[in-house]
């Protein structure tokens, strides 16, 4: 099968790369200046590493590159019968490219978008056949994370659902279904774990380096604010900001001033040097600065900041099932897999107790009187239901 990546940046460039090693024919598209030489160039040392280390063969790294080419002609992705678009975050880009691609692909190519938070109706509205069409989110590093969420649009055929699905098993990736809405899974989900602790933060409630020991403590691999800075902040308050716009402007997804102060400054994280943490020769790294100031946070305090964190954290899973964005179950493989969060948050619901977790965001509401803290229905349901009820056995619409 030849696959087509609709750029080649960071995030194309890894999805080719897993597309050419299970075996198929990719050629990258990209038009912007350089990007087409960086990529060859990225893969020729990711190939390098590999034999060196042992893990291939040097016949196996001739033979992925040679599966391999990059372009800047359109028409040399005639015939592809897979496309994958991995752009910027742009709607009005992401539509005219495909609109320009359509046509020449294979007239039964299976389309998809990357995209982390953009609806998936509103890219395919310029298709003259969108039932082909539906988001194929892998997450970054490509190769290296094993979840893909696999979005089907309203107008997307089950066809390419199942036809997506079974080749992400022969890639070796964990695909989790999820409905068209913003953020999806992951980037609806991991929300709060974001926003509650720039939000404690803010409050002078811990210190950045105080708060991720904290998060670190309890088995997540970064903290929130060492998370972000490696994402970046004009990634990350970008999503976080189109997934508020996109929910209406839901005060559950409200973005934080704190991080549009550092995406203006360009203070992006890591990538720039600089972000909650400074990245400069010399200066004490994030690890050690978690050490020294953990030692002057109190464990109560420490205590008080996980369960606010998690709490939003259940309240946002169990919504996603609420709305049916994604089985109980799929919700929290995709937060282990993509986000490699130690549990599932509504395991971690489970463990602390729905009521309690209920009484944690009723407090916080009654407090701040902020909807942020507005706690889901279903939430408020099975903390009534004395033993509570497996949520993938609940039926729909059980509420009424």
């Amino acid at each position: 099968m030849k696959v087509a990546l609709l750029g080649a940046g960071a995030m194309g460039t890894g999805i080719g790369q897993i597309a050419a090693t299970h075996g198929h024919d990719v050629v990258y598209y990209d038009t912007f200046p350089g990007a087409c030489e960086r990529s060859e160039a990225s893969l020729a040392k990711v190939f390098a590493r590999l034999v060196e280390k042992g893990t291939w063969s040097q016949e196996q790294r001739e033979a992925v590159q040679g599966r391999l080419r990059w372009t800047s002609d359109l028409a040399d992705l005639a015939g592809a019968e897979l496309v994958i678009e991995a752009v910027v975050e742009n709607l009005e880009v992401k539509q005219a490219l495909f609109k320009s691609v359509e046509p020449v692909v294979a007239p039964d190519a299976l389309l998809c978008s990357n995209t982390s938070s953009l609806s998936i109706a509103a890219i395919s509205s310029v298709l003259n056949d969108p039932s082909r069409f539906g988001g194929l989110h892998f997450f970054n590093p490509a190769p290296l994370m094993p979840l893909v969420e696999i979005v089907p649009g309203v107008q997307t055929r089950s066809h390419w659902t199942q036809r997506l699905e079974d080749l992400m098993h022969q890639w070796n990736k964990v695909p989790v279904l999820a409905k068209d809405t913003p953020g999806f899974i992951v980037n609806k989900v991991a929300r709060p774990y974001y926003a509650e602790a720039i939000k404690i933060y803010e409050e002078g409630g811990a210190t950045v380096a105080q708060i991720d020991a904290v998060l670190k403590e309890a088995g997540f691999k970064m903290g929130p604010f060492e998370l972000t800075d490696l994402i970046g902040h004009d990634v990350n308050f970008t999503v976080t900001e189109t997934v508020w716009s996109q929910f209406y402007f839901d005060p559950r997804f409200r973005p934080s001033i704190t991080q549009k102060r550092l995406k203006e400054a360009g203070m992006f994280g890591r990538k720039t040097g600089r972000g909650f943490y400074h990245y400069s020769e010399g200066a004490p790294t994030p690890a050690e600065l978690q050490t020294q100031e953990r030692a002057q946070l109190s464990d109560e305090r420490a205590a008080y900041i996980l369960e606010r964190i998690l709490c939003m954290l259940a309240n946002e899973a169990l919504d996603a099932v609420w709305q049916q964005i994604a089985s109980a179950a799929n919700v929290d493989l995709a937060m282990m897999k993509g986000t490699n969060y130690p549990k599932g948050p509504l395991a971690w619901g489970e463990e602390l107790g729905w009521s309690r977790v209920l009484n944690h965001l009723e407090q916080c509401h009654k407090f701040y009187g902020d909807d942020r803290y507005r706690p889901c229905p279903l939430l408020r349901k099975i903390a009534a239901m004395d033993p509570a009820p497996s949520l993938d056995a609940l039926p729909t619409g059980f509420l009424f």
